[in-house]
């Protein structure tokens, strides 16, 4: 087996990779950043999106497992002081996975051109400088005007992130689905929007047509694609997955209730 690291720049968190990699050479276990089996994100949920975003190219072919340095992450199951067991594990125990769905976007230029990306929370699109207008689509037929400052378009492990500060609904991930959030729409006796998240189904997709000659940023998981025009932009659940390494579980509303909810202690 052979496994990649990967982790921010925080002391405290290369003190932990360097464990890590004395564990995984102990147990004869091969670090290969180029053609890993596994990826170890050491971190956060930001780090293990990086980790996403360096071997998207090679996604079907890698699984991931998280080490979170800090509070429990919606990806990260492991906690520093635990990676001996997930050393061992890793070298003893024939895990689950669990999948988890990809949005695919296409993003077609005023030339023409096509551009393929893959998000893991959500993506994004705004105008720089000026009101965002854009016709939106589902299914190819034709759904409502926009405008607004931008719109959100999230997985289901993506509802918790972006997409939830904008009014989004919480979705379980097992559920392949869409949702699109507004970001700040306008509403008027003019221009006039659902003004609510829409969920779509896992055999439905989005299109975004923005107004003519302008110039767009488009986000996706925090990283930018910018461009003077777009065409168009379809948003759809990706063929591909995301896939982790289950050796023990959290279940999903229970990360959910600890990030947003708590309860303190008793005293």
């Amino acid at each position: 087996m052979k496994v990649a690291i990967v982790a921010n720049d925080r002391v405290e968190t290369q003190a932990v990779v360097k464990n890590l990699e004395k564990l995984l050479a102990a147990k004869n276990l091969e670090i290969d950043p180029e053609n890993p089996d596994v990826v170890i994100t050491v971190g956060g949920d930001g780090t293990l999106l990086s980790g996403f975003h360096k071997y998207v190219n090679i996604i079907d072919q890698v699984r991931f497992l998280g080490i979170h340095t800090g509070h429990l992450g919606f990806y990260t199951d492991w906690r520093n002081f635990e990676i001996s067991k997930l050393v061992d594990n890793l070298t003893k125990k024939q895990p689950s996975t669990a999948s988890y769905p990809l949005l695919e976007l296409i993003i077609t230029t005023g030339k023409g051109e096509k551009k393929k990306l893959l998000a893991l929370n959500e993506a994004t699109i705004k105008r720089v400088s000026k009101t965002l207008t854009a016709d939106v689509y589902i299914r190819d037929q034709f759904f409502e005007s926009f405008k607004g400052d931008g719109l959100c378009v999230s997985t289901p492990t993506g509802s918790t992130a972006y997409s939830k500060s904008l009014g989004g609904a919480v979705i379980h991930p097992r559920l392949k689905a869409l949702q699109m959030t507004e970001i700040a729409s306008i509403n008027n006796r003019v221009f006039r929007t659902l003004s609510s998240p829409i969920v779509i189904a896992p055999d439905e997709w989005i299109t975004l047509k923005p107004e003519a000659d302008d110039h767009y940023v488009v986000t996706y998981d925090g990283y930018e694609f910018n461009h003077k025009h777009i065409q168009k932009i379809e948003y759809r659940i990706s063929q591909h997955v995301i896939r982790f390494d289950k050796y023990q579980h959290t279940h999903f509303w229970n990360r959910v209730e600890d990030a947003f909810i708590g309860h303190d202690e008793e005293v």
